[in-house]
């Protein structure tokens, strides 16, 4: 090659690298002309910085999903499927319900149906609001037998959900569910916590998942026992839920052999409704019966109401005979994540705080139950408020009843909501009911106003309630000469806290139904749109 040739060759090679390097500069340039260009076109008001703005969210009806009857189960079936028998022949099913209108008149429409939709009874019939407003007038079903899972329905009443709520009770004095079990009837959800299970020798726990909804619910069930539990049970995940039906699982299938039980219940798709049928059998003598409906989530915090403790000594001795172990009231604390929570105890009277015998301060493991024993304190009505660093679930169990010989029965109280305005609390006709407020810290002023089965509102209670003590408002059979099936409550300062306390007139029943939250304004979601 000659020296000419070789300059000539280099001299190409540097046109081409200064050509590249043009063309990146022009396509860089091209580049940024476009961004420029871009941010130079005006954005609509919903894509400029800031805050964006918000769509309200259509209200829906309000569905509260209530319990069906009792049922014994037949020979010892294997989680699903589950064949049942009568219960006894003096069970007894009944609903209560009570739906309230505005003070402008308006009274939402509202039913009693069953799970499927069908319409089994009109509870009220649709009202606008008037121009002279009268009082609004509760519509009440005061006492409705019922066969199976039921549906309370009402509409959204002036853009907002109605105000309205159900009680189902059971009742038996014969039969091995022999016992009092009560519960609210709750609104379908997505995640649901479930305490106060137990699958040992003559345990028995049912689940039941109803879906309300139009839509296929899909369900996975978490099991936390005594001690964290391993691999999870074939058959708990991916549990179907058709639209318009009710399930049930026999818990001791999935997880047998757990003195302490809790349930996570997560659905995608259709929201369900979750509840345990929880009775215990001593050999040939019934230990009692009840709901197990859901608790509050995990949190840092949590109270009880509604608590009724036995003599001590009494309770003890019971306690100490064979196959008795577990009829003794406790605190379950639930610990779902992986860390311990050391868990701070508080438990408050009529007469204010009392010191638990056994300490305040309790380790509860992580990834299980831990079950603290609530012996020592004397005979009444208590609330328990426990707080930790962890989030946790609690209930609290106790028992009614103090001879072996006898049929017991047992309650359980989970954590409930703090209370708020405009609660429906259905009491229903029959036996002892007490509603049972506590307020840990400060003061509050609960008020509460009387509903009685002919659709009148009476004369509010009003209860000033301290800081560290439980207050108690015994429900009485009539109002005005009107039985007493419902009340509306309030509550106003300091966090308070409540429940519905119901014994049987004969023998031991006992239940708990919580008090739910009432009903929300209208909703909306922050949307942000964007390219």
């Amino acid at each position: 090659m000659t020296r000419e040739s070789k300059a000539s060759n280099q001299t190409k090679r540097r046109l081409r690298r200064a050509l590249g390097v043009a063309a990146g500069v022009v396509v860089l340039g091209a580049g940024t002309g476009l961004v420029v260009a871009a941010n130079a076109v005006p954005a609509p008001a919903a894509l400029r910085p800031g805050t964006a703005p918000s769509v309200d969210v259509p209200v829906g009806q309000t569905v509260g999903v209530c319990p069906g009857p009792a049922e014994l189960l037949q020979g010892t079936p294997v989680q699903g499927d589950p064949q049942f028998s009568p219960a006894s022949t003096t069970a007894s099913s009944l609903l209560t319900a009570a739906v309230l209108g505005e003070p402008s008149g308006a009274l939402p429409a509202s039913s009693i149906n069953g799970v499927d939709g069908s319409v089994l009874q009109k509870v009220s019939d649709p009202q606008k609001a008037s121009a002279t407003p009268p009082s609004s007038a509760p519509a009440v079903v005061a006492s409705r037998a019922t066969t199976g899972p039921a549906l309370l329905t009402a509409s959204a009443l002036e853009d907002r959900p109605s105000s309205a709520a159900a009680l189902f009770r059971y009742t038996a004095t014969d039969g091995d569910l022999r016992g009092l079990a009560a519960g609210p009837c709750a609104s379908p959800s997505n995640d649901l916590w479930l305490g106060g299970a137990s699958t040992t020798v003559g345990r028995t726990s049912v689940l039941y998942l109803t879906n309300p909804t139009t839509t296929p619910a899909s369900v996975d069930l978490d099991f936390y026992g005594d001690q964290p539990l391993g691999q999870v049970p074939a058959g708990s995940r991916g549990i179907q839920v058709p639209p318009g039906t009710t399930k049930s699982f026999v818990l001791g299938g999935f997880e047998p052999g757990q003195r302490n039980l809790s349930v996570h219940v997560r659905s995608s798709g259709g929201p369900v409704a979750a509840v345990i049928q929880q009775s215990t059998l001593r050999g040939l003598t019934p230990g009692g019966v009840d709901f197990l409906t859901p608790v509050g989530a995990p949190s840092t915090r949590a109270v009880a109401t509604g608590v009724e403790l036995q003599d001590p000594a009494a309770s003890s001795a019971l306690a100490s005979q064979d196959g008795f172990d577990d009829a003794t009231a406790a605190l379950q604390v639930t610990v779902p994540g992986a860390a311990n929570a050391i868990v701070q105890i508080r438990v408050f009277g009529q007469n204010g705080p009392v010191t638990l015998p056994s300490g305040a301060v309790f380790t509860a493991k992580a990834g299980s139950v831990t079950e603290i024993p609530l012996a020592g304190l004397p005979a009444g009505k208590y609330s328990i408020s426990a707080a930790s660093d962890v989030s946790f679930t609690a209930s609290v169990r106790m028992v009614k009843g103090t001879s072996p010989a006898q049929p017991l029965d047992f309650a359980v109280s989970g954590a409930q909501p703090r209370l708020g305005d405009g609660h429906v609390v259905p009491v229903g006709e029959v036996g002892q009911r007490t509603l049972v407020f506590a307020v840990p810290d400060g003061r509050a002023r609960i008020t509460a106003t009387p509903i009685s089965d002919d659709g009148k509102l009476h004369a509010p209670v009003t209860l000033d309630v301290a800081g560290g003590t439980t207050a108690t408002l015994q429900v009485p059979d009539t109002v005005d000469g009107a039985k007493t099936a419902a009340y509306s409550v309030s509550s106003s300062g300091d966090p308070a806290y409540g429940s519905l306390l119901l014994e049987a007139d004969q023998g031991n029943g006992i239940s708990v139904a919580s008090i739910l939250p009432p009903a929300g304004g209208r909703e909306s979601i922050p949307v942000t749109l964007g390219y």
